[in-house]
């Protein structure tokens, strides 16, 4: 992080920053060269995360967490990502802990909350995606009936992120199914379930392009206490929209990271790879695509400040929306330009796994499609923010 950077920061956000820069030196891009070559998961630097304290980040301090808010999360995961690392569990685990947090009953939070906040429980999966309902959740065909005090699940989701890897994961599923329901956003409700004590889940690999744990799951039988419903039944869709904008905005923050460390492998090879007696960084070819660049990642970094400080401050859910949501799209769309540049300055070099540019090239891909596509943030800032005609 530049020095400008980091003097707007407090006390506590510099020495989150430092933290993460300390555990960087650790956990080296070597690290996940491996990680991703073997495609294993992160153990190691996760566990490392909870013992620094990192996993109790946005947990109320009632339940032994740290209370702070998604400006703080945000450098974390930023921070890792622009050292060479994957934020990805950290960033299921805190935008789930932002929903139970504001959500969950009081009963599940002091049952939970402490074993998340001291690292002994990991909160890392959102069931929600379905075959024939991916972008359009209300789709979703998974039912939950409830019986003598439990809800029996049955369904099918896919590309379900870390659920080999995690203890509590936030399942969708339908309690009034979409043919009864007096609206498509009503009838859907979400439950904490816990992985590794359940029955009925039928766990599938899928295997990617970049190290991901992601997976495909048959659920059949599935048995959730009552008391580990969230919320209101019914009421899971307007709980999956309060937590949009935070999901939003730590994506950003990997993007972000993402775009540092491509920038940063650029300027450095720009300024040491010599062909035709001069280096490659004197090129205005090469000069120009690193500073286009630059300013369009520290406008996207702006904006996802913004929205971050919106959200903590608690402005309202539309709002923010606005901001969290065009903080996506431009840090996405930053990260994957940064990531061809990066290419481009490397030449043939950048195909090179030890360079690493490679693996980061792929993961950085991901962000355009996932978890909602650049296309439909665009549909939501014609529509929720501009005023224009629905188009779906």
């Amino acid at each position: 992080m530049s020095g400008a950077r980091r003097e707007r920061l407090n006390d506590d956000q510099r020495l989150i920053v430092s933290t993460i820069e300390g555990l960087a030196s650790k956990f080296g891009e070597s690290y996940w060269h491996r990680l991703d070559k073997e495609g294993n998961y992160p153990d190691e630097f996760v566990a490392e995360m909870g013992r620094l304290g990192m996993a109790a980040l946005p947990i109320p301090k009632e339940y032994g967490g740290a209370g702070y808010g998604l400006r703080e999360a945000s450098l974390v995961l930023e921070e890792i990502n622009a050292a060479g690392g994957n934020a990805q569990p950290f960033h299921g685990q805190y935008y789930l802990s932002f929903m139970v947090a504001r959500f969950a009953s009081e009963s599940w939070k002091e049952r939970y909350l402490p074993g998340l906040a001291s690292g002994k429980l990991r909160l890392q999966t959102f069931a929600l995606t379905e075959p024939e309902a991916g972008s359009e959740s209300t789709k979703i065909k998974t039912s939950a009936v409830k019986k003598n005090g439990k809800y029996l699940i049955r369904g099918h989701k896919i590309f379900i992120s870390r659920l080999e890897h995690t203890d509590l994961a936030v399942l969708a599923a339908r309690t009034t199914p979409l043919k009864d329901a007096a609206r498509k956003t009503e009838g859907i409700s979400l439950f904490l379930v816990e992985v590794k004590a359940s029955k009925g889940l039928d766990i599938r690999k899928i295997e990617t392009m970049f190290n991901s744990q992601t997976y495909e799951v048959f659920i059949d039988g599935l048995e959730v206490p009552e008391e580990n419903l969230i919320g209101e039944e019914g009421q899971g869709f307007r709980y999956i929209l309060g937590v949009l904008n935070p999901e939003r905005i730590l994506l950003a923050s990997e993007c972000i990271g993402d775009a540092r460390w491509f920038i940063q492998k650029s300027v450095a090879y720009a300024n040491t790879r010599v062909v035709f007696d001069r280096k490659i960084g004197s090129n205005q070819g090469v000069q120009f695509p690193i500073a286009d660049t630059y300013a369009k990642m520290i406008a996207a970094e702006k904006v996802r400040w913004s929205a971050a400080e919106m959200y903590d401050d608690g402005a309202e859910d539309k709002s923010v929306g606005e901001l969290a949501n065009i903080s996506k799209y431009l840090a996405s769309e930053c990260s994957w330009q940064a990531a061809n540049v990066a290419m481009d300055v490397y030449g043939g070099s950048g195909l090179a796994t030890a360079n690493h540019i490679e693996r980061k090239f792929r993961e950085a891909r991901l962000y355009r499609v996932a978890p909602v596509p650049q296309n439909l943030v665009l549909a939501y800032i014609a529509q929720s923010v501009l005023g224009l005609p629905r188009s779906y």
